[in-house]
């Protein structure tokens, strides 16, 4: 008999090394471009610190899923806990003797996300030896839950220190990491490497897991229409909607109050996953998100009321979560385990590439056409993306657990073995 997951001491030891390390995560990624505004007063400088963690994040996210294929993965994620405190630690002093270099700033933002391209392919392998597979469903949720939780809470605590002292923040940054890097120590569960002869990142092993992914038609289509394209299209809806709200600038009540929403959506559905069991459901979920989004889209064109535009996304971003867990399980069911980084990290850069023209996207027509025409084609595009995932004949054919694809090159030559009791791994963040 399958023990409940709060008496499983190695998932409880990986959920509170993830919490330490996201809320401190949460906390810099306020204060980082806060300090560059306070240290230069460049508007520009400070928008450089998300521009250097997104193109870092997108260029290693693939080189990151190779390593955690290669390198034990207990040993990847405290060796990558361990550079992160390193970086955090040496800002921490700079800015508490009173000043801290932008090249070390920009350096702390670079090394942050790189590290987190290594760490979270790592995570997902070592969970799949730590959680039975009938069990992946609700830790997946429960993971989500902490994540948008830490996303909720994180900003907030880390603005109220940055208040106090500069300094704080990267402070309690520099605490949480260290108390992850002593919970992932204290885990039990080991990983093994995966060898195989050639290159590291030669061509061949960095696009495994994009090659994987794109012989299953299902995971294919799903990921191209529901992670780029609705993260494309929702990304824009929801700034059309922060912007439109904002009064244009002069107030930020409106928008502030769509963007909470967002958040308390997202935790919601977490929270809710697990009494409704999104594996079992997650192509009737995905579908109902799709046309919930083109309803959203419709309402917030003819209703122009920040009231309702938070409902609506609340709604919109509550399905999307359920959705989401449903298929990141789907997706670890039926990743061989000698995989799962490389998959894992090439699904998160599929899903992430498009993330940052939506804003882009929403602005440039919120400023050709006004708020009314900019939902209104928003709602086409995400009306286009529900048409696909509801009709298509590959985005009904749902994958079974045994289902595996096959490489389109050589097999691979001496893939590590799966530790007994091996199911499934949980995303985290």
């Amino acid at each position: 008999m399958t023990k409940p997951l709060r008496d499983n001491r190695d998932f409880r030891l990986l959920w509170l090394s993830g919490l330490f390390a996201v809320l401190g995560g949460q906390m810099s990624a306020l204060a980082l471009p806060l300090l560059v505004l306070k240290e230069t007063g460049s508007a520009v400088q400070a928008g450089a610190v998300g521009t250097v963690s997104v193109g870092a994040v997108l260029i290693t996210m693939l080189p990151g899923g190779v390593m955690a294929d290669r390198v034990e993965r207990r040993r990847l994620m405290r060796l990558c806990d361990v550079g992160s405190l390193t970086v955090v630690t040496a800002l921490t002093a700079a800015v508490w003797f009173g000043h801290a270099p932008m090249p070390l700033v920009l350096l702390v933002a670079a090394a942050g996300a790189v590290l987190s391209s290594v760490y979270g392919p790592a995570v997902f392998g070592l969970m799949r030896a730590v959680v039975p597979a009938g069990q992946m469903g609700t830790a997946t949720a429960r993971l989500q839950a902490r994540t948008h939780t830490a996303r909720l809470v994180g900003p907030l605590v880390g603005g109220a220190l940055f208040g106090l002292h500069p300094a704080l923040p990267f402070a309690a940054e520099a605490l949480g990491l260290l108390l992850s890097t002593v919970c992932v120590a204290l885990v039990r569960t080991r990983s093994r490497a995966r060898t195989t002869a050639g290159a590291v990142f030669s061509r061949r092993e960095l696009m495994a897991g994009l090659t994987f992914l794109w012989t299953i038609p299902y995971l294919r289509t799903v990921l191209l229409v529901f992670g780029l394209g609705m993260n494309f299209a929702f990304g824009a809806l929801t700034f059309t909607a922060l912007t439109a709200f904002s009064e244009g600038g002069r107030s930020g009540i409106g928008g502030g109050f769509v963007i909470t929403c967002v958040s308390a959506g997202a935790l919601a559905g977490a929270l809710l996953a697990p009494r409704i069991g999104p594996d079992r459901h997650s192509r009737v979920l995905i579908v109902a998100t799709c046309w919930t989004c083109v309803a959203a889209a419709g309402v917030m064109a003819w209703i122009g009321r920040p009231l309702v535009a938070g409902v609506m996304c609340a709604l919109c971003m509550c399905l999307s979560t359920v959705a989401s867990i449903g298929f990141l399980t789907k997706l670890l069911i039926v990743t061989p385990e000698e995989r799962v980084g490389r998959v894992q990290s090439a699904a998160g850069f599929l899903s992430s590439m498009v993330q940052p023209f939506g804003p882009l996207a929403g602005g440039a027509l919120l400023t050709a056409f006004g708020a009314r025409w900019a939902f209104t084609l928003t709602g086409c595009v995400l009306a286009a993306s529900a048409l696909v995932v509801t009709f298509a004949p590959s985005a009904r054919a749902e994958p079974s657990p045994h289902d595996e694809a096959e490489p389109a090159g050589p097999p691979e030559p001496g893939p590590g073995s799966t530790p007994a009791g091996a199911r499934h791994a949980v995303p985290g963040d």
